[in-house]
Formats: C-alpha cells, structure tokens, sequence
C-alpha cells in the first residue's frame, strides 16, 4: 500500500551540557534520542522518521539547529496546537522554536546551509560553577588582542586540514568561511557572569570534524604565546602537514544560527 509522507522543518535550540551530543548512541542521553521519544510520545500510532541538519558533540549546545519531520499519511493540521504540544513534553532544555512545512524536495542534510557557530569564553580567572554549561574558564591570562587578529587568519578559503580531528589522507579540506571574528562578547549575559567575557564568531557553509574547537584551541595556543600569527597562516597552506594538539572543550561552543538558502 502507497503511504503519502508529508515534510516539515523543525527548528529547535538546546543545552547540550547533560546530552552526549545528537547523534543516537546505546545507553547515553542524547538530543536526537530525545526529540523522538517525546514525537513518539504525541504522535502515538503515526509513523515518522527525523534527520538533524548535522552533528553536535557532547555538550555542545545550540541558539538555533534544524531537523526534518517526516509523517506518513497523517498530515499536521495545526502547527501551533504542534508546538504547544511538542513542548510541553520534551525535557526541559531542549524547545521547539517554529515548523514549516517543506517539499519533497527539501533535503536537511544535503541542501546548501549557512551555520553561525559562537564560542564563548572568559580569561585569567575562577568563574562561578553555573557558567560552566555555556561558557568556558580559560584560567591563564591571554593576549586577547593577539587572538582578535589570529581569528580574522581563518577567514576566506584555507586548507583546514590542520583543524580535522582525525584528518584522513582522503578528505576535502579547502573550506571556505565567510567571516570569523573574536569580540567582546554581550550576546549571553547572566548576573553570575564574570565582568568581561569574549565570543569567537565563525559563519560558513560546512564545517568538519571539531573544526571550531580546534581552531579555537590555536587561539589559545596564541594568546598564552605558545604559537605565533605566522604559525597559524603557516597550517591554512595547501601543503601544510601540522596537526592541531589541542581542542578547546566542549560547553564554550553554541549553534547559533541555521539558515537554508
């Protein structure tokens, strides 16, 4: 028997400090795990599958991410009435923000996409423990104006080779990001904060492997004076062999934004 399937774009936002990332895993906590146990739950006999525009490692959290809903034979008839429902039964750090119905055609994964990713981080102190879900302690006191005109380094198209965990001999590596800046930061703020805090922003169309993170543990590397700006344009070369040793942690980074063109 032919089954009709209907499509719909899901965004949603999520602290990803108790998740071990998207992706389902055996016997962990994870967003995608959760998100279909809570439509399982409302959408009772109807069958569905979701796909997420891309993985978030564990404790990553995000401003805005994006999912595809496909139902079988049973359309959403109220998107507001959805949501509302969608809600109040999914745990209480992760919500739904909005759901538009897409065509066919539409594909979450594959279809061309602009993600804003922010890292957000303070220096040279102790912050208070309630930070530590979306804001990372770096205790050693950076050259932060250093990092500023390190971040600008990662703009255009480099080979990123550098920042792959893992890079293997056959992967696509020259990437190309649209804008990539380290400021002050006022974009999340909290009374527990510490007075000054900073984001790195990176916009681009696709990014690899713990790319951010990476990226982000250079800067480090470079505020602390344990690498140069020459060092940094060094790895973005076609021929660079360096491997990047650090990776920053995890609960810095957010998704903050999703965008299909």
């Amino acid at each position: 028997m032919f089954e009709k399937r209907f499509y719909y774009l899901i965004k949603i936002q999520y602290l990803g400090y108790r998740f071990h990332g998207w992706q389902k895993q055996p016997d962990v906590k994870t967003i995608h795990l959760m998100i279909d146990r809570t439509l399982k739950f409302i959408l009772k006999d109807i069958k569905f599958k979701t796909l997420g525009a891309g993985r978030t490692d564990a404790m990553v959290s995000a401003n805005e991410a994006a999912l595809e809903l496909f139902i079988y034979d049973s359309p959403i008839h109220n998107f507001e009435e959805f949501l509302a429902l969608f809600n109040h039964n999914l745990p209480q750090d992760i919500r739904a923000l909005s759901i538009n119905e897409v065509n066919k055609d539409f594909n979450v994964i594959q279809d061309s996409k602009i993600k804003e990713y922010h890292y957000v981080f303070s220096e040279g102190q102790k912050n208070h423990p309630f930070c530590a879900p979306i804001l990372t302690t770096i205790l050693d006191s950076l050259n932060v104006e250093l990092m500023k005109k390190g971040a600008k380094l990662f703009q255009g198209t480099h080979n990123f080779k550098t920042y792959c965990y893992k890079a293997s001999d056959t992967g696509e590596f020259i990437r190309s990001i649209e804008s990539c800046e380290l400021i002050d930061n006022t974009i999340y703020t909290a009374n527990f904060f510490p007075e000054k805090t900073y984001v790195l922003k990176v916009r681009g169309k696709g990014f690899m492997r713990n790319q951010i993170r990476l990226m982000f543990g250079a800067l480090i590397k470079l505020g602390k004076g344990e690498i140069t700006l020459k060092y940094i344009q060094n790895t973005l070369k076609e021929d660079s062999i360096e491997v990047m040793d650090y990776i920053a942690p995890a609960s810095g980074l957010i998704l903050h934004s999703i965008s299909f063109e």
